[in-house]
């Protein structure tokens, strides 16, 4: 029998949809602070969020006579038309979060406007009104929910542990923080401080108090700007990786959302930069025009499409590109082992009950400003007097113009180059640096539709199927580009007489084959750069291998190829070509310095 649910019934189903942990509930309230034009934020949990969640704010509060209107299913302040949905500017807009939080939980609301003389208590449980009073407060707003799912146990059963509810929360927060500097974030776990920002307005300051000096130091600073779209934020040098993506932040109009454009686009930009299952740190702050973004597709509004998604992925894989390539990346190693940080102890936050208090009231200690903590961190490093166990050169070193001032000292382990350089002394990886030196040739043929082709004094015939076939007259100028040459020899034979010049000593018969069964798997548009993968295995195959005896001439004509590469730091996979040890670490090693 069909039967309309009861409004309760409903409810609960919305608000599965919406408020599926507790870290849910902290988004939207946190995200409704933000709109309401908050500077200062607190959120307080205890029981990883499962019984207690207070998140106070001086933002514009709710009017009183609109206070139990906020709890009814769809209402919103945000948007009146659909029309509205084409061009959201807030981070809440669809009128769920409020009833959804209610419908599963006990809720206790404070909030008055600046023009009003007193404010609102307002308390609601399982989506049924208790209590609607005047009362004395602040300005803004303290929304208290205690024991969510509490009417729905079987959704509460499939909660984490208090920790695990509570890390996520924090997590929250953290990327909040960095998406919005000129607010300031205070998170409080079981009475003790968790995290903490100064709100001063800058990003670097945030990525430092949530990260640390070992991130920060490492960052390349991001700004750009394209056809109405704006990007700006930091990026990781490529040394600064994690084998998964928690360290990828970016926001879109000052929403944290997932993007499988945004991530493609980074990933792809860090390709040759990093190994395989490495990905990157970044806090990337998209702005672009709220007509080219849908972010009306899942309740809890962690996803959006872009009209423009070509647009978007162009401008964020060319700048983060432009930005890698322009940085100077050899790792400075200390020969000096790393010592274990100690946990920082902080003393329990006073007043964390239940009876809501003043954000003012709980200030704490006011933090270090910007510019004292980069001082230091942001010198060069053979200028830092406090040196962890790797920093980063700074000056511009493996170009042309610096050739004179090299000295080759020799070779050590028949793979690496030891080579003097004003106070540093460079290693180079024999390996990792010719095959970065082949591949960057390769690329630059591709790129002009030049490739150098050897003839082969006896061809090969190779027998293809149908597919393959297909595929090779679709993608025959590819391999042209890249130095092949071959022609029809009968009915499903091809004659190869013509190979890449620069990959003589490849068996170029299974080479051929290996890039045609690859394009077969995945498809390339016919864009040369898009066969990086292809064009990185050519020349990792053919470059000198590790445990090779080079001749001084040859390993002065190798670093000399070096020098003219574009991005010389780094081979196609990611592995750093050359690392740098100083000068100063000689003499502490000896006890020269202390």
């Amino acid at each position: 029998m069909i039967q309309v649910l009861d409004q309760e019934t409903i409810n609960q189903i919305a608000a599965g949809e919406v408020i599926e942990r507790p870290a849910a509930v902290v988004k939207e309230l946190v995200e409704n602070s933000i709109d309401a034009g908050a500077t200062a934020v607190t959120i307080e949990i205890r029981d990883g969020g499962i019984s207690f969640i207070r998140v106070t704010d001086n933002g514009a509060g709710i009017k009183h006579e609109e206070v139990n209107t906020a709890f009814l299913p769809h209402a919103t302040s945000k948007i009146s038309t659909a029309e509205d949905l084409l061009t959201v500017h807030s981070l809440g807009f669809r009128g769920e979060a409020l009833s959804s939080i209610a419908a599963v939980s006990q809720v206790e609301l404070i909030t008055r406007q600046k023009e009003e003389i007193t404010g609102t208590h307002y308390e609601i449980e399982g989506g049924t009104e208790k209590k609607a009073e005047e009362i004395g407060c602040p300005e803004g707003t303290t929304f208290i929910m205690r024991n969510l799912f509490y009417n729905t146990p079987a959704r509460r059963h499939f909660l984490k542990t208090k920790t695990t509810e509570g890390n996520y929360i924090q997590d929250l927060v953290l990327r909040y923080s960095l998406g919005h500097p000129r607010i300031r974030f205070t998170f409080i776990a079981d009475g003790r401080n968790k995290l903490q920002t100064s709100g001063d307005g800058k990003l670097k300051t945030n990525i430092f108090y949530n990260y640390g000096p070992d991130v920060t130091k490492c960052l390349i600073p991001a700004e750009a700007e394209y056809e109405g779209m704006t990007l700006q934020g930091y990026i990781g040098k490529p040394e600064l990786s994690r084998g998964n993506r928690t360290f990828m932040n970016y926001f879109v109009n000052g929403r944290y959302i997932k993007s499988p454009v945004i991530t493609s686009a980074i990933e792809h930009a860090y390709k040759s930069f990093l190994m395989n299952h490495r990905y990157p740190f970044t806090a990337l702050l998209l702005t672009i025009d709220s007509s080219y973004i849908d972010v009306n597709v899942h309740p809890t509004k962690l996803e959006a499409r872009f009209t423009n998604q070509e647009q978007v992925y162009q401008f964020i894989y060319d700048t983060i590109r432009d930005l890698l390539k322009n940085a100077v990346l050899i790792p400075e190693v200390s020969p000096e082992p790393e010592q274990k940080k100690q946990p920082v102890q902080t003393p329990p936050v006073q007043g964390a009950q239940d009876t809501p208090e003043p954000f003012e009231k709980k200030r704490l200690k006011a933090l270090p400003a910007a510019e004292d903590i980069f001082s230091v961190n942001e010198k060069t490093a053979w200028e830092s007097p406090k040196k962890p166990q790797q920093e980063f050169v700074q000056e511009k070193i493996l170009v042309p113009e610096q050739k004179l001032r090299f000295r080759m000292i020799g070779q050590v382990f028949a793979t690496y180059w030891l080579v003097e350089y004003e106070s540093e002394l460079l290693i180079i990886d024999q390996h990792a640096a010719h095959e970065k030196v082949l591949y960057e040739k390769l690329m630059r043929r591709l790129g002009s539709k030049t490739g150098l082709t050897q003839n082969l004094a006896a061809p090969v015939v190779v027998t293809l199927s149908g597919r393959e076939m297909d595929i090779l007259a679709e993608y025959k100028d590819t391999f042209c580009e890249i130095g092949f040459q071959f022609e029809p020899f009968g009915d499903k034979e091809y004659i190869i007489t013509g190979v890449p010049a620069d990959f003589l000593d490849l068996p170029y018969r299974e080479l051929f084959l290996e890039i045609l069964d690859s394009m077969m798997q995945e498809g390339i548009p016919d864009k040369p750069e898009l066969v990086l993968d292809h064009c990185a295995t050519m020349a990792c195959k053919a470059a000198v291998k590790g445990n090779h005896r080079l001749s001084f001439a040859e390993a002065e004509e190798l670093l000399n190829e070096m020098l003219q590469a574009e991005e010389p730091y780094h081979c196609p996979h990611g592995r750093p070509t050359t690392i740098a040890m100083s000068r100063q670490d000689f003499e502490k090693k000896f006890k020269r310095i202390v």
